[in-house]
């Protein structure tokens, strides 16, 4: 039988590893959660020491993400020393890439995967001997170099003595050959380099193709299009750019407009936001609008949430914080996660009409195109205005004709004449 004393420190001793435990495992929760918002996966929590190696494996990308493809090691390799914090290795998976960081400094001991290898998530990736100084570490200044003395100035040496060769009387020149009997002349050799390059298609690039085969393969897909008269958005935006940037710190669009007008007319008619799951139609009383953006790895499609809710500047604020994103390859999984209902801007790269494709599992987008000045008629009268023509892709099979040019000719009045989003028209 045990004294009670003894209990009493048995149980203290059991108090103080559970506290631990909770620690750590609060500890793996902050780290876990700090993962998933930034769009740098850092794996500190996957590493692994023994012998003074530290171990970097594959770190988790997301919750449907099982393995990447390796791009290239950053302009690292055996032997190179690496800073806490440098970019190892970039993974490159179907949605994002992710840049696998130093967790510590040290010599970059082995590299266990290759450029174009698929790796797991949780696979080794590279060896570090941590405090270890290599070819890679900064070196020390080098003392400085004596000048060297000056030296004295000899005499110049003499001239050379110019020297006289006599030329060869000419030769009689030789006789012109008979001319040839005329023939066909042969056919040129064409001209400019005619070689072919072959590149491995990216991950994320076939992504893109297979789900747009996919949505081409499934959906019913039809398009019906509008003009749009620009006139008043653009004295809007005239009138009040300089007041809108000074108050929201940001810059006032066109985007914020369609985006707010999509949402307005998505709760006008929620069959364009609804979406068919097996035998079910799924209707949500949320608005969010993927927009589509180009970045160095190919076309994403980030996400901005509750647009309904949202006035321009929240609009003009969140694409804002999206491009910056974009055009640093930064885009994360949680950025591209969900999606209602999609706009697609192809006019800023000069587009003038097109049929935009549907982004599954959604069923419908709207497509902007490049606006040109036009005679239209105006009360009678031929005036030149500012049109752009819209474009809405929708999946026949929920969508019929008259809700989705309703759809579309909503979106169209309440971008002619702004004042309609704040009367709620």
């Amino acid at each position: 039988m045990r004294s009670v004393r003894q209990v009493a420190r048995i149980a203290r001793a059991s108090a103080a590893v559970l506290g631990e435990t909770s620690l750590l495992r609060t500890s793996l929760i902050a780290s876990s959660v700090a993962t998933h918002s930034s769009s740098i996966i850092r794996p500190s929590v996957r590493l692994f020491s023994s012998n003074g190696l530290t171990t970097i494996n594959v770190p988790g990308m997301g919750d449907s993400i099982t393995n990447g493809t390796i791009v290239g090691w950053q302009k690292k390799k055996k032997g190179d020393y690496v800073n806490v914090d440098d970019v190892l290795v970039v993974i490159e998976t179907d949605k994002v890439s992710v840049d696998v960081r130093a967790p510590t400094a040290g010599i970059l001991e082995e590299t266990l995967a290759n450029q174009g290898d698929n790796v797991n998530v949780g696979a080794p990736l590279a060896k570090i001997k941590a405090g270890a100084k290599g070819s890679g570490a900064p070196a020390p200044a080098p003392a400085p170099t004596p000048a060297p003395a000056a030296k004295t100035t000899s005499a110049p040496a003499p001239a050379p003595t110019p020297v006289t060769v006599s030329s060869p009387p000419p030769k009689a020149p030789a006789p012109a050959p008979a001319p040839k009997p005329a023939a066909a002349s042969p056919p040129k050799a064409p001209t400019g380099s005619r070689t072919e390059n072959r590149v491995k298609m990216t991950r994320m690039r076939q992504r893109i193709s297979q789900r747009l085969k996919e949505s081409q393969n499934t959906a019913a897909m039809l398009t019906t299009f509008q003009e749009c008269d620009m006139t008043s958005i653009f004295e809007t935006r005239e009138k009040y750019k300089d007041a809108f940037e000074k108050k929201h710190g940001v810059k006032l669009g066109f985007m914020s407009a369609f985006l707010k007008a999509a949402a307005s007319s998505l709760t006008e008619m929620p069959i364009v936001n609804a979406v068919i799951d097996g035998g079910d139609i799924v209707y949500r009383d949320y608005v969010d609008i993927s927009v589509a953006v180009a970045s160095p790895r190919g076309l994403v499609v980030p996400v901005v949430r509750n647009v309904e809710g949202m006035d321009f500047s929240d609009i003009e604020k969140t694409l804002a914080e999206l491009a910056v994103k974009a055009r640093n390859d930064q885009i994360a999984i949680e950025d591209m996660a969900g999606g209602t209902f999609t706009v697609s801007n192809g006019g800023v790269f000069g587009s003038l009409m097109g049929t935009p494709i549907i982004n599954p599992p959604q069923s419908a987008i709207l497509g902007m195109h490049a606006t040109k000045m036009r005679p239209v008629a105006i009360n009678g009268k031929v005036e030149i205005r500012p049109i752009m023509y819209l474009a809405l892709t929708y999946d026949h099979r929920l969508i019929d004709g008259r809700e989705a040019v309703t759809f579309l000719a909503s979106v169209r009045d309440k971008v002619e004449d702004p004042r309609r989003l704040l009367l709620g028209l």
